[in-house]
């Protein structure tokens, strides 16, 4: 009497075991080596969203350090008086737009302020400036020859203008190195004479360069003395902001409370009146830029995630396919005494396998994408080891998420409607 397979000593062991990790993993890269285009598109979400959140990440930190480096060259030790209130009724207030800084003011600062080392008051508007046959519309900066030390503006080129130019409201300047390449292209502007609203200036030096800080251009502005400024350009008597440089980091918060002290009084603000005008540091500069910066990372970075989702679609979808292809192994398999729990891990281990290597193939492509953008651009890039982890511990997941569903199925076929599929 021939024996069923089930009273077979030997089919009962083979029944009994499961199918190991590695064996698995073997049947799994053969299975996606034999369909090499569709395994290759099917990984290609999962590339595109991990090198892109690698390669976004990279630019916005490498961005954040960029503004911290530039506001760490201005110094840490600086306050600037804006007027107007910060905010009225839960809506900012432009500068200007209660209360002028005067002359006054500013010598109060000088006087009252102890913590306070200098006071520079600066005035400026955007005006067309001309130089032959070119014309370039930029920021000119009315301020005083401490403007140099203060902000940490020295010249490359040239020499600053003295505190007789600005008594005397010299037509001098100094051009921002955006403004000088525009209008000068290779040409030495120093001694040259341009046109700010139709008055003759002589250039008198060239800033050194400082790049973008937050949206503005530092390098996009003409620096003139600043009673030229108020009285020849602008016609006006009062300051568009003063700025004070204090003794150290520690004495920000007393410098604070005694410009806000010495204003109040200037203004004759009763107890409880909200200020008219606004004292912001360095430090609150640099912080509203890295918040902006990191919200765009984050913004950037969920972008990208969007791509990682759409690749783990991708995957349940061919896995699905797969299910529907090898419907007759699946049931041959069951039938010689694989565990469903066995062809549940099988096409598990097969998704999590293109999602990884998906995931690997994207770190490598998002690094050298973001390494290329900062060569051919100039761009500020750091590589940052947390996003590719997180980026690859996604895609992973991904694959395990999207795959669930695909292998459970596969896992729940009835073994004789297998076997029939054709």
């Amino acid at each position: 009497m021939t024996k069923r397979p089930a009273d077979d000593p030997q089919a009962k062991q083979h029944t009994g075991r499961s199918i190991s990790l590695s064996e698995a993993l073997g049947v799994s890269l053969t299975a996606l080596y034999s369909n090499k285009m569709r395994s290759a598109l099917t990984m290609l979400g999962i590339i595109i969203g991990v090198a892109a959140m690698i390669t976004m990440v990279a630019l916005g930190s490498g961005a954040g350090k960029a503004v911290e480096a530039r506001i760490a060259k201005l110094g840490a030790n600086l306050l600037f008086v804006r007027p107007g209130a910060a905010s009225v009724g839960h809506v900012h207030m432009a500068a200007e737009s209660e209360v002028n800084l005067t002359p006054d003011d500013a010598k109060a600062l000088a006087r009252e302020c102890p913590s306070v080392q200098a006071v520079v008051p600066e005035c400026n508007g955007s005006y067309q400036v001309k130089y032959e046959n070119k014309n370039w519309n930029t920021r000119v900066v009315g301020s005083t020859p401490d403007y140099e030390w203060v902000r940490n503006s020295p010249v490359e080129r040239g020499a600053y203008f003295s505190n007789s130019a600005d008594q005397r409201r010299e037509r001098v300047c100094l051009l921002g190195k955006t403004v000088a390449d525009n209008l000068f292209a290779d040409t030495d502007p120093v001694g040259k004479s341009i046109k700010i609203r139709g008055i003759n200036f002589e250039v008198k030096g060239v800033l050194q360069e400082k790049g973008v800080q937050g949206w503005m251009n530092q390098d996009d502005q003409i620096l003139v003395p600043l009673q030229t400024a108020m009285y020849r350009i602008m016609g006006r008597d009062s300051y568009s902001s003063i700025d004070l440089r204090v003794i150290d980091d520690k004495s920000m918060d007393a410098a604070t409370l005694e410009v806000e002290s010495a204003l109040r009084r200037r203004h004759k603000l009763v107890a409880g009146q909200e200020n008219d005008f606004n004292v912001r540091s360095m430090a609150d500069v640099a912080a509203t830029l890295g918040e902006a910066t990191k919200t765009f990372t984050m913004l950037l970075a969920s972008i990208a995630l969007v791509s990682l989702i759409v690749g783990g679609i991708g995957i349940m979808n061919i896995m699905l396919v797969s299910v529907t292809e090898r419907t007759r192994e699946i049931g041959v398999r069951i039938a010689i005494g694989a565990r469903r729990r066995d062809i549940m891990t099988q096409f598990l281990i097969e998704s999590i396998t293109l999602s990884v290597l998906g995931g690997v193939a994207g770190i490598l492509l998002g690094v050298g994408a973001a390494a290329l953008l900062a060569k051919l651009y100039q761009w500020n890039i750091l590589i940052s080891l947390p996003a590719i982890f997180i980026s690859f511990g996604f895609a992973a997941m991904v694959g395990i998420f999207f795959g669930l569903y695909p292998a459970r199925k596969a896992s729940r076929l009835d073994p004789i409607e297998a076997l029939r599929y054709e």
